[in-house]
């Protein structure tokens, strides 16, 4: 426990403590990006197009992950395969990917369950870019968010005399340095997940 407070009732961090907590947040941030491209699909088969969906089980009383019910792979360019651990749950799964907005229609032989992924029309595609850039829009936002409290806090230390001028100055340079490195891995996956949109 720390012995000391600002004149707010905030535990004094140093500085190396704040752009540590700093880039936490932004890596969470491009995290949370990587996750949701993962899940919009372009007109290539791709597991995790689905593995994040989640399945009511009627069996089992709960819901869960369809990844943790099914191995799903990509026997062909275009198709899923999906097939479940247990075969009692192939209906909730089926019953899941109907009441998705994938608009796939599930074919079932009983065992495992086959997604044919169907090109994009150019509508479509565009979009999906559109949601695209929206989504990596908002994680930029949420980066320099992170970059303003981060600066805030430096503020507040520097003012309470917990840091000197120059290590002040030094963190947000830091805090800059990382804002632009979380940036760049942000219009990297947005790029990446762009050209997958626009393949044929």
């Amino acid at each position: 426990m720390r012995s000391w407070f600002t004149a707010s009732g905030e535990p004094v961090m140093s500085a190396e403590e704040i752009e540590f907590e700093c880039e936490e947040l932004m890596e969470k941030a491009v995290a949370f990006l990587r996750d949701e491209l993962r899940s919009i699909r372009s007109g290539r088969a791709s597991p995790g197009l689905v593995e994040h969906m989640k399945v009511n089980v009627e069996s089992y009383g709960s819901t869960m992950t369809l990844r943790e019910l099914a191995s799903i792979s990509v026997p062909e360019g275009n198709q899923l395969l999906i097939k479940p651990y247990d075969p009692s749950v192939l209906k909730d799964i089926e019953r899941a990917i109907h009441a998705s907005e994938l608009g796939i229609t599930p074919m079932s032989d009983g065992k495992t369950i086959r997604l044919p992924i169907p090109p994009l029309s150019g509508e479509r595609r565009q979009q999906l870019l559109g949601q695209v850039r929206k989504l990596g829009e908002a994680q930029k936002v949420a980066i320099r968010n992170i970059r303003r409290d981060a600066n805030k806090k430096i503020d507040a230390e520097e003012k309470e005399k917990a840091i000197s001028e120059d290590d002040a100055e030094k963190s947000k340079e830091t805090i800059q340095e990382l804002t632009k490195k979380y940036e760049e891995q942000v219009d990297a996956l947005v790029a990446s997940k762009s050209k997958e949109i626009q393949e044929v």
